[in-house]
């Protein structure tokens, strides 16, 4: 994989542009993907995991399966602002974009548990609008099951599709915020899936780059 092509350069979204979905937004997208279901209170459900998700979901399940989208992959096509990043200076966090596939871990998670989870789940990936939050689809060792996806919004201002490796080597090294520095989240998931044994053959790409300090210089100039 060619890591040195660069392709015409980022464009980062105004400061301004970025804002905040008010907790009755996250609310109603909430209730509105339940209702898509029409989900009962004695039933369990699937989340998908493809990102920080993956090593550090923060909520309890009873089962874990590795799990197969067809569709979707795993990029690192949105502007964040806030977490491992700053408004100045924003850094990019993964999302499920259109095309190809994407292999994760999807975990069940206990009926009595989803009202508390799914407040604390919208607020962590919800909090700008930039996922689209979807029934899909996935296949599983023991069979196909649906889960909860948080799929890129395309249409959001953060959305920074076909960035070359050298442009998000750019962004992600200079990024940095109050949970730590935007390589750490990015390492941290390249580790976790390496661990799992699932191969990212771009993720591994960039994180095959970070390590070298020479590309790195070269990616900040």
């Amino acid at each position: 994989m060619n890591i040195s092509t660069h392709t015409k350069p980022h464009q980062v979204p105004a400061l301004n542009s970025f804002s905040l979905l008010s907790a009755e937004q996250r609310q109603a997208s909430l209730e509105h993907l339940l209702q898509q279901c029409q989900w009962q209170s004695h039933q369990d459900v699937w989340v998908y995991a493809y990102g920080s998700l993956i090593w550090r979901p923060e909520f309890d399940f009873v089962e874990k399966r590795f799990a197969t989208l067809h569709g979707h992959h795993r990029s690192l096509c949105l502007w964040s602002r806030i977490n491992r990043v700053t408004p100045e200076k924003p850094g990019l966090v993964f999302g499920l974009d259109r095309g190809g596939s994407c292999r994760g871990v999807a975990y069940r998670l206990p009926a009595k548990t989803i009202p508390e989870t799914f407040q604390k789940l919208w607020a962590r990936e919800m909090s700008m609008g930039a996922y689209v939050p979807k029934w899909l689809r996935c296949t599983t060792p023991a069979g196909d099951i649906s889960t909860l996806c948080f799929v890129v919004n395309r249409d959001a201002v953060s959305y920074v599709p076909k960035l070359a490796i050298d442009q998000t080597l750019e962004i992600i090294t200079h990024a940095k915020g109050r949970y730590g520095p935007c390589v750490e989240y990015v390492l941290q998931t390249h580790h976790a899936l390496e661990a799992a044994g699932i191969r990212d053959k771009r993720l591994a790409a960039i994180a095959t780059a970070m390590g070298n300090p020479v590309l790195v210089v070269n990616a900040s100039r």
